[in-house]
């Protein structure tokens, strides 16, 4: 949880509440059930026993937008599709994050046309890179613990800045 330091036999445990409540985060996050195309199979693999997202807290996919805070962007955006997924973005209560999951996501892959948004970042502010076409399943496990780090060093000050569109913080994994 981020121990600073024990007090002898008192059995006290010292912390921040950054800490306290960035560990509760990162130990309960709810994902959009939210899928595109091909990548949203890797993901479901990813829900399942060989992977078990259940022990990183993410066992509970949530259908409404209103009950999750990551979205995983699994999979081509068109452009037909990218206002539904900014409204489901937008739904979503403060603090949220973003994955983009697959090259297609990311960068637009193999598809290089006008249906097919050039990146998910144009619509949505994103947090992490997954790269892959698709990406395996550990993969996405990386990039969901390459969040729960980002998101350890957030601070509960910075909550009221809900738009994150600073592209030096997205990682790319």
């Amino acid at each position: 949880m981020g121990v600073s330091s024990k007090l002898g036999n008192l059995g006290v445990v010292t912390t921040t509440l950054d800490a306290a409540v960035n560990w509760g985060r990162t130990g309960a996050m709810w994902p959009l059930l939210f899928g595109l195309a091909c990548c949203a199979i890797e993901y479901m693999g990813t829900q399942a026993s060989n992977y078990d997202l259940a022990r990183f807290g993410m066992e509970l996919n949530r259908a409404s937008p209103r009950q999750a805070d990551l979205l995983i962007v699994s999979g081509r955006l068109t452009r037909k599709m990218a206002p539904v997924v900014r409204q489901l973005y937008d739904q979503m209560a403060a603090p949220k994050w973003v994955i983009s999951m697959g090259d297609c996501a990311s960068c637009g892959g193999v598809y290089n046309n006008y249906a097919v948004v050039q990146g998910c970042d144009e619509i949505i502010p994103v947090d992490v890179y997954v790269a892959g076409c698709p990406p395996r399943p550990e993969q996405l496990l990386h990039g969901i613990l390459t969040l729960h780090e980002k998101i350890k060093g957030e601070s509960i000050r910075n909550w009221a800045d809900d738009e994150k569109w600073n592209a030096e913080s997205a990682i790319r994994v």
